[in-house]
């Protein structure tokens, strides 16, 4: 039979225009498609294999072969599977938009209504092949279908015809290969071949092999991917130190997993999930793009390590592969995270996640901290972002207590209240052994109450999300107020120590209070007496509703800014002897006494300075230091 010319049964010209412009981001995801084109061939041959051995033709060893002629400027990519008889020729490449693969998957189903076939198809639409002509100006098939004894060559421009004609030479299966564009000759690089593959392809379960030649030109072949999709072989086939050089390969990290979750779900939505938890930060977790960075597969072939619907952020450092065979291949394959079916697979993952945490926990606390140290302050953004599970997060999360150094749960610290107390309380700041010894903490201190030790820059979010815990409300320590002086201390004072720390006079104290606010002027809010403090004179706290000073400061570092409102209060502390004699000298001094003014900013400044930060006016504070030093000793 001569060559024979036919036209493309579709608006060719507009299709192929949209295929080999819009349809895919980036060019390289055409080696993609055609691997998975040969790998679906093969699978479909393997199964037709089952009932009839005749059609392996005694090779049922399935193999993907690359080669490429750099002279000719062609790439080859070739398989030994069913291939196509000339019918299937025009109907399958003739025709754009038409599946050869699904008319197959619903040929099956018919033959197998009651037996869900084992079968890996790929390719729903059946626009992969066309993404050749992004990169070749031409393209030739020469294919033989199993069983067949002619074999025939299509031959398409992408112009809008295509030619097929006999190919004696055609052996079982199908040779594509693209005469290259002259802005396309980077896949003629055989390097870029093999990472193209991997990164794509690496888990397709038949062998891609690249044919190249050694120094004496001899050919030679290497099998470039692995050729294993670990994740859909049975949990109980599966080695520790295989779990292990998978999550290395996924994660591109050195350390063992902390925590594997291999997982198959069936229902509505059937996809596999295989997922690691790292033992160590990854490098990225805190830069500000804040993705997931899970591999999306469809039916073994890679999609996407950028999707960002398969995991919300606050699950980020979680590393591994989801494989459905209920996504579609569709014609926006790039743009596959935006479809509606994934908001079911990331609600099952995050669910199983959070589970997993939670039996760890439970099965050994000491090993969960070692997770919580590394991924708490990421876990905690839940908490805040995600409404339906936030109470599950909190469950998980652990914290540091002016009572406990080891972090611990919101339970135990509920658990450990004091009769009487009325709310849980914290305090945030950015180290957790400076906050243990702040004077704001002082008053809980000598009343035996814990407080929470924030030093995450989430931890000054979350709190506004959870109004209460157990039934108590959370609370920052500036806002203990009356809570606090309705509580015992925990040892009573002795007669003695009573006398010592007498409160100071009531006059004289709101004559002190009125003089330190003229001083201070617009520095402070408002200068107020403290029920907080036992053993300090002053300290700094945040005017009810306002920002607290530790967000301030993150907010101030974020925005390369000192513009943010300092509405912080000064309180004193009345039985400190040290604000008992300033407030004596207060009544007895003029109202312009300098000692009295050097006095009321060096109380500022040390306020300041317990609060981590800087002097106000460092020379200035230094000058005072220095007057009150001499005339201490003097």
């Amino acid at each position: 039979m001569s060559e024979e010319t036919l036209s493309f049964q579709a608006e060719v010209s507009k299709l192929l225009d949209i295929v080999v412009h819009s349809l895919y981001s980036d060019r390289q995801i055409f080696l993609r498609e055609l691997i998975s084109n040969a790998s679906d061939a093969c699978d479909k041959l393997r199964y037709e294999g089952l009932t009839e051995p005749a059609l392996l033709e005694g090779d049922a060893t399935f193999r993907i072969r690359l080669s490429v002629d750099k002279e000719a400027s062609t790439l080859t990519i070739a398989d030994n599977g069913i291939g196509m008889s000339r019918q299937e020729l025009v109907d399958n490449l003739g025709t754009i938009a038409r599946s050869g693969t699904q008319a197959f998957a619903e040929a099956v189903k018919a033959r197998q209504a009651d037996d869900k076939a084992d079968l890996s198809l790929i390719g729903q639409f059946g626009v992969g092949f066309y993404s050749s002509f992004m990169v070749a100006d031409r393209v030739d098939v020469v294919t033989r279908r199993a069983g067949d004894a002619h074999g025939w060559r299509w031959t398409s421009g992408g112009s809008g015809t295509f030619s097929i004609a006999e190919a004696p030479e055609a052996t079982r299966g199908a040779a594509i290969t693209l005469h290259l564009r002259e802005d396309a000759h980077e896949f003629l690089d055989e390097h870029r071949l093999r990472t193209i593959v991997r990164t794509y392809s690496d888990h397709i379960a038949i062998p891609v092999e690249f044919v190249g030649h050694d120094e004496n030109g001899t050919p030679t072949l290497e099998t470039v991917n692995e050729a294993s999709a670990l994740w859909t072989r049975p949990r109980d086939t599966i080695t520790e130190e295989q779990y292990t050089a998978f999550y290395r390969h996924v994660a591109h990290g050195m350390d063992a997993p902390w925590h594997t979750v291999h997982f198959r779900a069936e229902g509505v939505m059937e996809y596999t999930g295989l997922l690691f938890i790292p033992q160590e930060r990854p490098f990225d977790l805190f830069t500000p793009e804040r993705k997931p960075r899970l591999k999306l597969y469809v039916n073994r072939v890679f999609i996407t390590d950028d999707c960002e619907a398969l995991l919300p952020s606050y699950l980020r450092f979680v590393r591994g592969v989801v494989d459905s065979s209920d996504l579609p291949l569709n014609v926006s394959r790039e743009m596959l995270q935006e479809d509606p079916r994934l908001r079911k697979v990331r609600s099952g993952l995050t669910r199983r996640l959070l589970d997993e945490m939670a039996r760890r926990a439970r099965d050994n606390e000491e090993d969960y901290l070692t997770f919580w140290t590394q991924f708490g302050a990421v876990l905690k953004e839940g908490i805040y972002e995600d409404f339906e599970r936030k109470d599950e997060i909190l469950r998980l999360a652990r914290f540091r207590t002016t009572a406990s150094t080891t972090p611990v749960s919101l339970e135990t610290i509920a658990g450990r209240m004091k009769e009487g107390q009325k709310a849980l309380y914290y305090i945030t700041g950015d180290d957790a052994d400076a906050l243990a010894r702040s004077p704001q903490v002082e008053g809980f201190l000598a009343r035996g109450i814990e407080v929470l030790l924030l030093t995450d820059p989430i931890d000054e979010f979350w709190v506004s999300a959870v109004p209460t815990v157990h039934d108590k409300p959370l609370k920052p320590v500036a806002a203990a107020g009356a809570d606090l002086d309705a509580l015992p201390l925990t040892e009573p004072e002795t007669a003695e120590e009573a006398q010592e720390r007498a409160p100071t006079d009531q006059e004289q104290l709101d004559r002190l209070i009125a003089a330190l606010r003229a001083t201070l002027g617009k520095d402070v809010a408002d200068v107020r007496a403290s029920s907080r403090l036992t053993d300090s004179p002053v300290c700094l706290v945040a005017k009810e509703g306002s920002l607290s000073p530790h967000l301030r400061k993150l907010l101030s570092q974020a925005n390369q800014s000192t513009d943010l409102p300092d509405d912080r209060v000064l309180e004193i502390n009345p039985r400190h002897g040290l604000i008992r004699a300033l407030a004596k000298r207060c009544a007895e001094a003029p109202a312009d006494d300098a000692r009295l003014q050097d006095a009321a900013h060096l109380l500022m400044d040390q306020a300041r300075i317990l609060e981590g930060d800087a002097p106000a006016d460092p020379v200035a504070f230094a000058r005072r230091l220095t007057a009150a030093l001499a005339s201490a000793v003097s």
